[in-house]
């Protein structure tokens, strides 16, 4: 070898070491994405001190999920979205392992046993399952011959129905559901034939007797009806949705004003704080304000499918969708439940509504967005 080409060997392996150390180095992170995550965290806290009755309290530990949160997010961005391909199946069979383990020493809490006890921390490990099992059957799915077999898509399926059914018999519908449509968009981006999707809808209406009548329990089957017929009974069942609906139309197009609006702040809206805050949010800024919140919504979503389009491989590709078009579920399932065209199912609304374990979560299938985005910019290429 000459001088010459010792030289540009040294200089080639150089860059390459020394820009990777480097790159280890730099938080690597989606600006447009984390943008529009902080606009929403920030109008969340805004709505939240009005719809928690001025509650500094409610408002502190939210800032403090959403701290928890970023922090979880910027470290999951760091991570290559191969390694985390590697890591499924670990992250997956603890989810499960934990779910079992609700079973036996799990706390309850309003008629439902979800939570896991540690002492100086309670915890929701469904909430883990909503990532781990788009991100199992990514994977899975990620490494085979594509649109799906028989046989994959029967694997598949079991990864989907096991941690749901274990959720859905806690019973906690609304984060079945969940698990279920990620798990499902995982397949429908593998490209999942037509047959298979007009098998799952017969087989769904085939057993929707079987499910009403075995299944659901007695307070889930009245949500149901009420949502037909919710003045049949005006004070019990029906007083969530005549309430949220009667706040929504208040609003108008402007609204009353913030922490202006009556039925929150007279405390006639159940639960403002938390699954019924859009409602708050309409009565006191209207329509215009809840098109503002759909086109932040609107626009992390584009962002999402965005970076899923321009992923490097198949497993990124698959992940990505499948995480936004999830959090597009929490959005159509919050706003339906409480405008009245959908049972009340106790399902949040990403990063306005109070709770700690849903916000992590959130953030933490950001995080993997962001790997995937970085992913694609540590390539050379821009999206």
């Amino acid at each position: 070898m000459s001088q010459g080409d010792f030289e540009r060997s040294l200089k080639e392996h150089g860059s390459s070491v020394y820009g990777e150390r480097k790159s280890w180095l730099a938080l690597r992170i989606d600006f447009p994405l984390l943008t529009l995550l902080l606009v929403l965290m920030a109008l969340g806290i805004f709505v939240l001190y009005s719809a928690s009755g001025q509650n500094l309290n409610y408002v502190k530990r939210q800032g403090v999920f959403m701290g928890i949160g970023l922090v979880v997010m910027f470290v999951v961005a760091q991570f290559e979205p191969r390694f985390m391909q590697r890591w499924a199946i670990v992250l997956y069979g603890a989810g499960v392992a934990l779910l079992i383990a609700v079973i036996f020493v799990g706390v309850g809490a309003k008629g439902a046993q979800r939570w896991l006890d540690l002492g100086f921390f309670r915890f929701q490990p469904s909430e883990i399952l909503k990532v781990a099992v788009p991100l199992m059957l990514s994977s899975y799915l990620g490494q085979r011959v594509l649109p799906p077999r028989f046989k994959h898509v029967f694997v598949a399926v079991l990864l989907i129905a096991i941690p749901a059914i274990l959720v859905g018999i806690q019973p906690d519908l609304g984060t079945a559901l969940l698990i279920f449509a990620a798990g499902f968009f995982v397949l429908f981006l593998a490209g999942l034939g037509k047959g298979y999707l007009l098998g799952v809808l017969f087989f769904g209406l085939g057993a929707a007797p079987l499910f009403w009548f075995y299944l659901l329990r007695d307070y889930q089957k009245t949500r149901i009806l009420t949502l037909l017929d919710p003045q049949s009974d005006k004070l019990g069942a029906g007083w969530n949705i005549i309430q949220s609906t009667t706040a929504i139309g208040a609003g108008g197009s402007s609204g009353k004003g913030w922490m202006q609006g009556t039925q929150s702040q007279l405390d006639f809206l159940p639960e403002s704080h938390t699954d019924f805050i859009i409602a708050v949010l309409s009565e006191e800024f209207g329509f215009s304000g809840v098109l503002c919140l759909l086109l932040i919504y609107g626009l992390i979503i584009l962002r999402g499918m965005v970076i899923s389009i321009y992923a490097q491989s198949m497993f990124s590709r698959l992940l990505a969708g499948s995480i936004t078009l999830t959090f597009f579920v929490y959005i159509f399932v919050n706003m339906g439940m409480v405008s009245g065209i959908l049972p009340v199912v106790g399902v949040p609304l990403p990063m306005v509504s109070y709770g700690g374990t849903s916000i992590v979560t959130l953030m933490l299938g950001f995080g993997m967005l962001m790997a995937v985005s970085r992913e694609k910019k540590r390539m050379g290429e821009q999206l």
